[in-house]
């Protein structure tokens, strides 16, 4: 079974759409949503900086454009895509990526709804200092309690003895002072606590927008983010996208599913190799392929010869 799944914030660096643009249709298309995304995606994805593209509001539309964009040159036909696609999943901001590869939202809506989710974030990230810390290794109870007294979140939970830790920037600096045994820390390139209570303000901006966004069931099988359940009704993904933005993404849970659900092949939108990594080290036995660039079109057009359209009858 075919799995495509779309990355989240962090995974974008300077240019990396510039080979893309190569390929016929690309720029105008993206320079039609830069309309709805309120940003010359063009720019961002080729000459911007490192610096740039880390602030919220351009690295969220960013992303999910650059998704819709790689998945448009792996599937031009949407309707045979599903056919061959056994589910999608996202981490993060990739969630609106899979939400509209899956049918629920159109690329307008999925960018209207970045475009606000990325504006409401970069504010309540605006409001206080904070930012996120990966932990690797150690023990994840002593994990758990060490950023419990610290006051920090558990933001993420990628699996494979990952953890980001979130909170404000003194709580984080305590954290590195006093790190768990057995463990190591890695700064994201990141502007804010995402997916803990200092992101509260953003869920009530979405929550507004979310009534003005036509939705549609999903046409493949979506696994959430909150719980890695399978979800089947298009009104509660919007709502869970919504939610989402204040609570931990459990991106370890969707693996899970992922597994039970037979999967034998990942492929992972552009900016890609984050969660591919994360699939090699959790799931064992599963082929991978980041679509990076152009150039990897044709290795993953064989990946979906080959696993394509496998195990549909099991979709839920």
């Amino acid at each position: 079974m075919l799995v495509i799944v779309a990355p989240g914030q962090g995974a974008q660096s300077p240019g990396f759409l510039s080979p893309w643009l190569e390929l016929d249709g690309v720029t105008d298309r993206l320079r039609g949503w830069s309309e709805v995304a309120g940003l010359d995606l063009v720019h961002a994805g080729t000459e911007a900086s490192a610096e740039e593209i880390k602030d919220t509001a351009v690295a969220q539309p960013l992303l999910v454009a650059a998704g819709l964009v790689t998945a448009r040159a792996l599937f031009p036909d949407e309707d045979r895509a599903r056919a061959l696609v056994g589910a999608v999943a996202g981490h993060s901001v990739g969630e609106i990526t899979a939400a509209a590869g899956a049918g629920v939202l159109s690329a307008h809506d999925a960018l209207t709804f970045v475009r606000e989710r990325s504006l409401a974030m970069a504010e309540a990230a605006a409001a206080t200092e904070t930012g996120m810390l990966a932990v690797l290794g150690g023990d994840p109870e002593v994990v758990a309690a060490k950023l419990a007294e610290h006051g920090l979140t558990p933001a993420n939970n990628n699996g494979g003895g990952q953890i980001v830790a979130a909170g404000t920037l003194a709580q984080l600096e305590a954290l590195k002072a006093d790190p768990p045994p057995v463990s190591r820390l890695i700064g994201l390139k990141v502007a804010g606590a995402f997916h803990t209570e200092h992101m509260a303000p953003g869920v009530e901006r979405l929550a507004k927008l979310a009534p003005t966004l036509a939705v549609a069931d999903p046409k493949v099988t979506y696994v959430s983010n909150r719980d890695g359940e399978v979800v089947t009704d298009g009104t509660e993904v919007l709502n869970r996208l919504v939610s989402q933005v204040s609570n931990p993404v459990r991106w370890d849970l969707c693996m899970e599913t992922l597994q039970q659900l037979g999967a034998t092949a990942v492929i992972e939108l552009a900016p890609a190799g984050t969660l591919t990594g994360l699939v090699k080290r959790n799931l064992k036995g599963v082929a991978t392929l980041a679509l990076k660039t152009p150039a990897d079109l044709d290795k993953a057009r064989a990946l979906v010869a080959e696993h394509g359209g496998q195990d549909q009858e099991n979709k839920a």
